[in-house]
């Protein structure tokens, strides 16, 4: 009977045939020991030459690193294996012959890996990786939907910016001037203002010219939009769903996270509520921890967002933050009108920022002086503005960064592991 790895629990002491790779193997005398891999797992399968007969056990022998093969053989459990079980082989089919593979069990350089990325996903680390953030998606949409929210997809192809900045890609829709999107933000507020909770969940682009670990060209983001919610409303949401996408993956992938040498304590401490501190506070925290080079006004960098980080145990939320460093669409505070009624979820451990969110405009006339401000008075943001005029009621929103989540519960250096394949700055191959 055919079956996958992932699913040998199913089949102890039966005989069963899995279509796997050889991650690798290695032999001492009258046994080999087979590393498989079928994309759903990694299983080792015992050759015994007895078992198997001399010349299929030499042939066993020179199997290849990545050689396709059709192994059939006995699942036994062994509790020395990370998945609970091994196959006791009886016949190996060869399927394809791989020969001269590139990504050997030597060390490679970042350089060659990135090169070859369509095939260092095949490895034990990059699996691991692929498979945690597999979960979180699929955590996403339990949550949501559990939620009450209905999945809505924005465009990707833009007329105006969501936030009003210069770093988009540009492109020509037939005669008009188009934009690849760097939020579905916009239209995810239409669309909550129709079906009341709502969340997306795409890829969104950024032509911002930088190098360092936490950024990448094009991402995913989940953004979801809730009418007749307040800025707590929301945060109370967001610490509830990173809290339960941890768990979920703490949960489902024991295997990967102990492949990547993830520190559990680190992850079960994530539970709601997290901590929140204002943007003043941030500020007076930095100061007095030597930070001199930051001032009222100015956005946090990667050291700033590390430095509060390293005071929890939790992710922390950093609120209020100036009004004029932040977005247009963003709601003043009623109490202090100088700072938004916004924040950034800062993750543990020196991830940065995974979450931005705020509560949204939902006054005609001051959305209208906003546009004055930023400049944003043309056609292609009117659409927007009619949101504000036909039953404007308040709401809010977040976008949480994919890969950055990725990266950080996965315990992973840098978010070019996170995604697939990554479009940094200086990378558009394979």
């Amino acid at each position: 009977m055919k079956t996958t790895i992932s699913k040998v629990n199913e089949h102890v002491n039966d005989t069963v045939t899995i279509g796997a790779w050889i991650h690798n193997k290695r032999s001492s005398g009258k046994i080999a020991f087979l590393q498989l891999r079928d994309g759903t797992g990694f299983i080792q399968g015992v050759v015994v030459r007895s078992a198997v007969g001399e010349d299929s056990f030499e042939d066993v022998k020179k199997l290849t690193q990545e050689t396709s093969v059709y192994v059939t053989g006995t699942v036994v459990e062994d509790t020395r294996s990370p998945l609970g079980y091994e196959l006791q082989v009886t016949e190996v089919k060869i399927i394809q012959e791989a020969t001269d593979y590139p990504i050997t069990p030597k060390e490679h350089g970042t350089e060659f890996l990135m090169d070859h990325r369509h095939l260092w996903l095949r490895s034990k680390k990059q699996h691991a990786i692929m498979k945690i953030r597999n979960e979180i998606i699929r955590s996403t949409y339990e949550f949501y939907n559990k939620e009450g929210f209905v999945k809505v997809d924005p465009p990707i192809l833009t007329g105006s910016s969501a936030e009003g900045t210069t770093e988009l890609f540009h492109t020509k829709y037939f005669e008009e001037d188009a934009y690849l999107s760097q939020s579905g933000q916009l239209y995810m507020e239409a669309a909550a203002m129709a079906l009341g909770r709502v969340f997306s969940f795409g890829p969104t682009f950024r032509a911002e010219k930088s190098k360092t670990r936490r950024h990448l060209i094009e991402f995913w983001m989940i953004e979801p939009e809730m009418a007749f919610m307040d800025h707590n409303d929301s945060l109370e949401l967001q610490e509830n769903y990173v809290a339960y996408i941890v768990q979920s993956v703490l949960k489902n992938c024991k295997i990967e996270l102990d492949t990547l040498e993830r520190d559990l304590s680190q992850l079960e401490k994530i539970k709601a509520p997290f901590p929140r501190i204002t943007y003043d506070e941030a500020i007076e925290f930095l100061n007095n921890e030597g930070f001199d080079d930051i001032k009222w006004g100015d956005d946090f960098g990667a050291p700033h967002e590390t430095a509060i980080a390293e005071s929890y145990d939790q992710p922390v939320f950093i609120t209020h933050f100036p009004l004029e460093i932040k977005a247009f669409y963003m709601k003043p505070d009623p109490e202090n009108p100088n700072v938004a009624l916004c924040a950034d979820l800062i993750a543990p451990e020196g991830y940065g920022e995974i979450i931005g969110g705020s509560e949204r405009i939902d006054d005609l006339e001051l959305m209208k002086q906003r546009y004055k401000e930023h400049d944003l008075e043309g056609p292609a943001y009117q659409w927007y503005l009619q949101l504000r005029e036909y039953g404007s009621v308040p709401h809010s929103g977040f976008g949480l960064g994919l890969e950055r989540t990725v990266a950080w519960i996965a315990g992973i250096e840098h978010i070019r592991e996170s995604i697939p394949f990554p479009r940094l700055l200086n990378r558009l191959y394979p």
